[in-house]
């Protein structure tokens, strides 16, 4: 008979360690599960695989058959329009899982694109749906995920609708601290994967717009930027941007 701590080949202890630094851990939460149930996650990754700067993990029109953990790196998602120009729809990091457009049409509604080396993993959907129905806790947590995808959206559509552009380049760095924090990194120094153009981009400001409000909150003491490593140098000063609604 198996030891306790072992199921199905998998020690229990390597196994919630392991997922605790795993962007699988929205998915599979082992740590929350039984050990049967942990025993079923040996079928759940189909494969795990990198992808290159640059290259594409999907793109719009593709067939939807998986979701994608994002274990390592850095990815950018978007849209292209009729003549050609592109429209950024967000970026994705370590512990996200991209693929979630595509539920509802069986079908990749945007491109993603890696910004850096990246190492993703492969769930495929249809074994998640049956996975699901064994392991309510699991079903749960993916509801949860979907939830804030939802309100990511809708934090796109306020950034875009009623802020200045101070505004959002101040709730941009300030998202991303959060989500820096969240994996156990620092909320203060990080890099900007994406260029000044992509940020503009994706919230809706001129390149020369965006490149004046990170001089303006450099000359401010709110902000120290090297090329793209940037510190933050005061995050209630950068919060007060937001709650004050200053205009440039």
């Amino acid at each position: 008979m198996a030891p306790r701590s072992v199921v199905k080949g998998v020690n229990l202890s390597q196994l919630k360690s392991a997922c605790s630094s795993c962007s699988l851990q929205e998915l599979c939460l082992p740590i929350g599960l039984n050990k049967e149930e942990i025993g079923y996650l040996d079928d759940l990754v189909y494969r795990k695989r990198q992808v290159k700067r640059g290259d594409h993990l999907y793109r719009a029109g593709m067939p939807f058959e998986s979701l994608y953990a994002v274990r390592n790196g850095f990815f950018k998602t978007y849209v292209l329009y009729e003549d050609g120009r592109e429209q950024v729809t967000g970026f994705q990091m370590m512990g996200e899982i991209m693929g979630l457009d595509a539920i509802s049409t069986d079908a990749h509604t945007c491109h993603a694109v890696a910004l850096e080396d990246s190492d993703i993993c492969e769930v495929p959907f249809e074994k998640l749906e049956d996975l699901s129905r064994k392991v309510p806790a699991l079903q749960h947590h993916f509801h949860k995920m979907m939830s804030r995808e939802i309100v990511r959206d809708q934090g796109l559509m306020l950034l875009l609708g009623s802020m200045t552009a101070d505004e959002r380049l101040a709730t941009f760095l300030l998202n991303l601290s959060q989500r820096f924090g969240a994996r156990g990194y620092s909320r203060t120094e990080f890099l900007l994967r994406m260029t000044r153009e992509e940020i503009g981009n994706y919230l809706g400001l001129k390149l020369e717009t965006v490149s004046r409000a990170f001089s303006r909150f450099q000359d401010e003491g709110l902000i120290e930027v090297q090329n793209k490593a940037i510190q933050i140098l005061d995050l209630e000063a950068l919060n007060h941007v937001i709650a004050s609604g200053r205009r440039p």
